[in-house]
């Protein structure tokens, strides 16, 4: 007998099943063996020279995060292209424009700052996968370039203060933060800002002493350095996580091609359902920090 399915029954949409509190695959280690990374209870810290393969591993994240049910992003990027196909994903996209970048922190941090007294209310420390909130993933492309370039010397401190309390508060709250940089200095990357970072990823270096800034004072000497990384090997990286000593990666790479497509794939499943003007996700709370 042949069953015939009516043309008129909705279509059903088809997700990936992602969730924020799965493990984010990122790469192979020198063994071949997969790579994952908990990034919702960590911050990610990246830095190496250009060329590197910096983006690759943001763009992995950011990938995983825009396919993730109720999951919100917020992108930083003063050069707009490295995050610019997940613009359309996001639920504030900052370019080359430090007042925007520090209203956006402000708002982050009264929605943070929210979390926790819901949290002390219902005798909680962390943010667990059952209660209901959004995971708020805030990436951050070149972050030299909003707390050194853009702006006045005042905006730039007060966009360093913003973002270290942000990288502070977020971890317990489901507001995990990605950051990136060309420049690993101590005036870009302080050690009262890289100590917040849980998870650290060095890739090419040009001296032992912007690895360690990267990684951590003492790493290079004990013959973890960046710097050794050939300048023909992009992707390459030392990854400081668990375990706490560095281990070699090479980072999944994603070329242009694959990201427009898992961007737009992404977009198609958080559309709103057929019929309503519901988003995916609930604006509630981010609007309510406004």
């Amino acid at each position: 007998m042949t069953t015939t399915i009516p043309t008129t029954a909705a279509a059903v949409p088809v997700g990936p099943g992602l969730s924020m509190f799965d493990p984010i695959f990122i790469g192979i280690d020198e063994f071949g063996q997969p790579v994952y990374l908990d990034v919702i209870y960590r911050n990610l810290l990246t830095a190496g020279e250009p060329g590197g393969g910096k983006s690759g591993l943001i763009n992995n994240i950011c990938g995983h995060a825009a396919l993730c049910d109720n999951t919100r992003l917020v992108l930083f990027d003063a050069k707009l292209v490295e995050l610019g196909p997940w613009r359309d994903l996001a639920d504030a996209f900052i370019g080359p424009d430090i007042d925007q970048g520090i209203d956006v922190l402000r708002r982050l941090l009264v929605v943070a700052t929210n979390r926790y007294a819901w949290l002390l209310a219902n005798r909680r420390r962390k943010l667990a996968d059952g209660d209901g909130m959004s995971v708020i993933v805030t990436i951050i492309d070149e972050l030299a370039m909003f707390s050194t370039v853009l702006g006045t010397k005042q905006q730039q401190e007060e966009f360093s203060t913003l973002l270290r309390g942000l990288v502070s508060l977020g971890r317990a709250c489901g507001m995990p933060v990605v950051a990136a940089t060309q420049r690993p200095s101590w005036d870009i990357i302080p050690a009262s800002l890289r100590d917040l970072f849980g998870y650290r990823a060095a890739f090419r270096c040009t001296s032992l002493n912007s690895s360690n800034i990267i990684l951590g004072q003492g790493w290079a000497e004990q013959g973890y350095t960046a710097s050794d990384i050939s300048p023909t090997n992009q992707g390459a990286a030392y990854l400081l996580a668990e375990g706490g000593v560095p281990r070699r990666i090479k980072a999944a790479y994603l070329t242009d091609t694959d990201i427009y497509n898992i961007a737009d794939y992404a977009a198609w499943t958080r559309r709103p359902t057929t019929g309503t003007s519901t988003p995916a996700v609930n604006p509630t709370e981010w609007e309510m920090a406004a």
